[in-house]
């Protein structure tokens, strides 16, 4: 290029010489051309080297690669960011004098660009600042201004591996919010607890926002993972009451990725994993189980003469993909980025599969000399569901096909002689597992869409006019099919049974907002008023058929039924909607950077509850101290932040409650023959209850955050005591006076009160290598307070219910407390004994029963993690230790794959052996085990390279990730960590979709 410049340059120059030459005297022709074609000349090769281009690296103080850091030429908008690697390349002419160098959280720099062409920068972080900015509802704000609990984790610090939920990135990063995956089977995501439970039937999943659009926990299953930027959980109510009716179990706020304006990117990023069973129960071999059979009178005909292992020919390895190519561009008034994502998953049980497919696209678009600033997002996903068929079992015992397989004798055959599925006559509804996971169809397929509006006027200097539009479309259709071939004693007397569900859920949301932002001096305001209006419809429909001729259609025809089969229950449909009217405030307000304030306060009003109780306040405050902003802080070295947080608030919640909760309503109850005419009875089926009203949740937070040794130790540290009133609870009344048997009401209490702390320590700060060592606990202490009251002058007490597997709402214990029978051994009969504690020579089974102990809780007391990351030039590692103690599982499982008598028709575990137990009609401590347990989450190691010599690759990163490497608990189930969600049933185990272990390779390519 330059040569060819150069080339036409020369020539140029000679012909304006030959003209100029012509015109002048002979004389000094030679001496006048001589001087000016050396001067033409030497500016010509000035102008061809004026454009060069500069590259170099930005990393931290540690010596860590910084992505996103903004370079721009000084009073231009010629610029470019740097890429995943800290690169950055820019063309620029002599003229430009500098280069300035910005990232949110560091101090900026700018440096002269003279005769240099490579520039590497180190920015310092910019502690006093403390810019970060974090995600706070209705807005947003630096980290130093945050007066509430919030915990805040970017892309960067997000678990790695083969994520198909955007919960299992945070697992494990913040204090006090426990993600818990029960099972891998696919499709299925973790939950998500925020500071304990909350509510008994009122819900206690947080409300999840994505760019603004609000919903429920199935939100985050239609947003890709790999494009999150960051995820903000707000977690005491100072911080969730901006969200008033929504937010008492806390706030998870998801941030996408964004395109940097005035930058073209194109990005690829994959995972692959390979995906094991990381343990199964140890049953006994064919050769130990005759042994045994034999030893307990079974007599020859139980044993078929096979050698078959039930659980290796129902699971195989798994593998889960994914996928997705981002692409943006834009210029200084517009940006977009758009992305396709596909997450496939094979499951470990045979014909277990989960297909998503995600497209979004996000733009912003600035006009009116960037007064008005318009911001899109659109987001579609197709989610195919092939799930292994659950609830399936004997009339003792129902649960997945894994766990069933553990039930059968390792001698019976798969297939019999014919070729057909093996069934045992002689076996009280005995099936065949396999033949279920082939013959029956469980399909799933949702249709999601949503998308939201965002427009911000800039009416005058400070004042911002908002509007803010969403609305978002599911449609979820189930079929299902069991027919005769499937062994099921049910199929098989009905000729195959085949159903399908349709649910379809649509919300909107409309708001609208003043925001004023001010500094007077040493004073700061930012002031937010709004009016918010949200509404949801949900409307489906079930219908079922039996009796088939054959399988031919599956659930696709159901007309071919016979209708002669149709029985009550068979179909069913329904629509109901709900809406809700917001009013809120909120005023933020700085006194020289170092005394904050924030005050907030929502009435809500909402469809659901009793006409005498539609709506509710929720106000909160918040104020907070930076200390090391004190003068008399200016000397010391030891802090280098040190902020003291204290704040009360009032939340709502109206989670679990349906639209017509509060109406009395009339059913079908039978029928009766009149006339020799069959008539439909009707009963009262619900009691009105026109004063049925929020579950409110009152809550204190005290916290500090620091950071000390030139910044290298930081922390926060919260105490929190949270009081849930007005619980709302499906009550047992009389009748009379009351019609029906239960209401919905709102009686009684529950109380968490609970720590939070997290550490981080820059072990190792160099230019090359940083060593950081992170973590964080929590402990909490749950109470129900009461279940006692009143509703219309009739007196309840409910201070004793069952709500588990031998666990109770008790006044003033834990929720899921056990209070179960003793074991004391086994009589010569080998039948279980169990302790007579009052003596009084009876075993009272009852859920009162003097003879049962208090024996734990169902709850962990204790959560925590320890997040260690090493980086090393362009290798980095991080790991995630995960854990949780203080609760007792009952193992259901154990208990009846442990009774010898069982044995002529099950299989059983090994240690049923040496227990020797024959029978036993008590549900005892014996099959209570500690739900304590460490687990290694996760271990990756990645590295980058960087600088690249291609002409279209700009960076690219591969990795390494093992996921679930191990478990160390004292548990004998296949995992400890089962659903802790406080919800009636919790605290058992009766078998899971197993958990696995993977290994994934993970690849990001950013093209130039």
């Amino acid at each position: 290029m330059q040569k060819t410049l150069f080339h036409w340059l020369k020539q140029i120059e000679a012909w304006a010489m030959l003209s100029l030459f012509k015109r002048i005297t002979p004389s000094k022709s030679y001496t006048f051309l001589s001087c000016f074609l050396t001067l033409l000349s030497l500016n010509f090769q000035l102008l061809a080297q004026s454009q060069r281009t500069i590259t170099g690296t930005v990393q931290t103080e540690s010596g860590v690669a910084m992505a996103g850091v903004s370079v721009v030429v000084k009073g231009t908008n010629l610029g470019t960011t740097t890429d995943i690697s800290g690169n950055y390349k820019l063309s620029v002419s002599a003229k430009n004098t500098s280069f300035v160098f910005s990232h949110v959280g560091f101090i900026s720099q700018e440096i002269p660009v003279n005769t240099q062409t490579k520039i590497d920068v180190i920015l310092k972080t910019d502690t006093k600042a403390l810019d970060e900015v974090v995600v706070v509802g209705y807005g947003s704000q630096n980290r130093k201004d945050v007066t509430g609990a919030v915990a805040t984790i970017s892309s960067e610090n997000f678990n790695q591996g083969a994520i198909t939920n955007p919960l299992q990135q945070i697992a494990g990063r913040a204090a006090g919010v426990n993600v818990t995956q029960t099972g891998s089977e696919p499709g299925s995501g973790p939950s998500v607890r925020i500071r304990g439970i909350t509510s008994l039937v009122g819900g206690n999943d947080p409300l999840v926002v994505v760019d603004g659009i609000q919903g429920n926990m199935d939100l985050l299953n239609q947003v890709p993972p790999s494009e999150i930027a960051s995820i903000d959980v707000l977690k005491d109510a100072s911080a969730t009451a901006i969200y008033g009716s929504r937010g008492a179990p806390g706030v998870i706020i998801v941030s996408t990725k964004k395109n940097k304006s005035g930058k073209s990117s194109v990005e690829y990023s994959a995972t692959f994993s390979v995906d094991r069973v990381a343990k199964q129960l140890e049953v006994l071999s064919t050769d130990e189980w005759w042994q045994q059979a034999q030893a307990n009178g079974v007599p020859a005909a139980a044993n078929h003469g096979s050698n078959t292992d039930w659980f290796n020919i129902l699971s195989r390895t798994g593998s889960t993909q994914n996928h997705t190519l981002s692409f943006g561009g834009g210029t200084q008034n517009f940006n977009y980025r758009a992305s396709l994502t596909a997450i496939l998953q094979n499951g470990i049980v045979v014909n277990s599969n989960n297909q998503k497919y995600i497209g979004r696209i996000q733009a912003t678009q600035k006009a009116l000399n960037d007064r008005l600033t318009l911001t899109m997002n659109l987001n579609s996903g197709i989610n195919n569901t092939l799930g292994s068929p659950g609830s399936v079992g004997r009339a003792a015992f129902t649960s997945n096909l894994i766990t069933n397989s553990y039930l059968m004798r390792p001698t019976d055959p798969v297939f019999n002689t014919d070729g057909k599925y093996y069934t045992d006559p002689n076996v009280f509804e005995y099936f065949n597992p396999y033949a279920i996971s082939q013959a029956v169809v469980n399909e799933g397929r949702n249709n999601s869409l949503f998308g939201s509006l965002k427009t911000d006027l800039e009416i005058i200097d400070n004042l911002t006019l908002g509007w803010f539009g969403s609305w978002r479309k599911t449609d979820n259709n189930w079929g299902y099919y069991m027919p005769a071939v499937s062994t099921v004693a049910y199929a098989i007397n009905n000729k195959g049974v085949a159903n399908i569900s349709n649910n379809r859920q649509d919300e909107k949301l409309m708001n609208i907002s003043l925001n004023y932002k001010k500094v007077f001096g040493e004073h700061s305001i930012n002031a937010l008023a709004l009016y918010e209006w949200q509404n949801q419809t949900y409307q489906g429909n079930f219908t079922q058929a039996k009796g088939f001729i054959n399988d031919i259609a599956t659930y696709n025809a159901l007309q071919l039924g016979d209708l002669t089969k149709v029985q009550p229950g068979d179909f069913s449909s329904y629509k109901n909607d709900r809406t809700l009217v917001s009013f809120l405030g909120r005023i933020n307000y700085s006194y020289l950077s170092r005394y904050l304030l924030t005050v907030s306060f929502r009435k809500d009003g909402s469809s659901v509850f009793g006409e005498n109780s539609k709506w509710g306040n929720f106000p909160s405050v918040a104020v907070a101290w930076q200390i090391d902003q004190e003068p008399f802080m200016q000397n010391q070295k030891v802090f280098n932040q040190l902020k003291l947080r204290g704040g009360y608030g009032v939340t709502g919640n109206q989670q679990g409650l349906y639209p017509q909760n509060s109406l009395s309503l009339v059913g079908a109850a039978g029928v009766t023959y009149f006339g020799g005419n069959q008539i439909t009875n009707f009963n009262i089926t619900q009691n009105v209850n026109k004063d049925l009203r929020w579950e409110t949740r009152k809550q204190y937070n005290v916290g500090i955050d620091f950071a000390v040794l030139d910044s290298r130790l930081s922390g926060s540290l919260d105490a929190f005591t949270a009081t849930t009133d007005n619980l709302l609870f499906n009550y047992t009344v009389p009748q009379p006076p009351f019609p029906y048997g239960t209401i919905m009401a709102n009686v009684g209490s529950i109380r968490n009160q609970g720590i939070e702390a997290s550490l981080a320590y820059q072990v190792i700060k160099s230019k090359n290598t940083s060593l950081t060592l992170a973590g964080n606990v929590s402990l909490l202490a749950n109470q129900v307070m009461n279940l006692n009251g009143s509703i219309n002058g009739v007196p309840l007490n409910t201070d004793y219910i069952p709500w588990g597997p031998n666990s109770y709402l008790i006044a003033g214990k834990s929720i899921g407390t056990f209070s179960i029978l003793q074991h004391s051994g086994k009589n010569e009969n080998r039948a279980e004994t169990v302790m007579d504690v009052n003596g009084d020579g009876v075993i009272d089974q009852g859920n009162r029963s003097p003879d049962r102990v208090l024996a734990g809780n169902a709850l962990p007391t204790h959560t925590y993690a320890f997040t260690p990351t090493l980086k090393h030039k362009n290798l980095d590692i991080s790991m995630v230790w995960r854990g949780s103690g203080g609760n007792k599982i009952y193992n259901g499982l154990r208990q009846t794959l442990s009774m010898m008598e069982n044995i002529g028709k099950a299989n059983l575990l090994e240690s049923a052996v040496p227990l020797d137990l024959y029978t036993t009609q008590y549900g005892s401590n014996l099959w209570l085990e500690n739900g304590a347990f460490l687990r290694f989450e996760n271990l990756s190691i990645g590295y980058s390279f960087h600088p690249l010599k291609l002409k279209s690759i700009e960076a690219l990163r591969i990795s390494l990730t093992g996921s679930n490497l191990a478990v160390f608990t004292k548990y004998s189930g296949i995992d400890p960590e089962l659903n802790v969600s406080g919800g009636n049933g919790f605290g058992g185990d009766n078998g899971i979709y197993p958990r696995t272990r993977s290994f994934a390779v993970g690849l990001n390519v950013i093209f130039k």
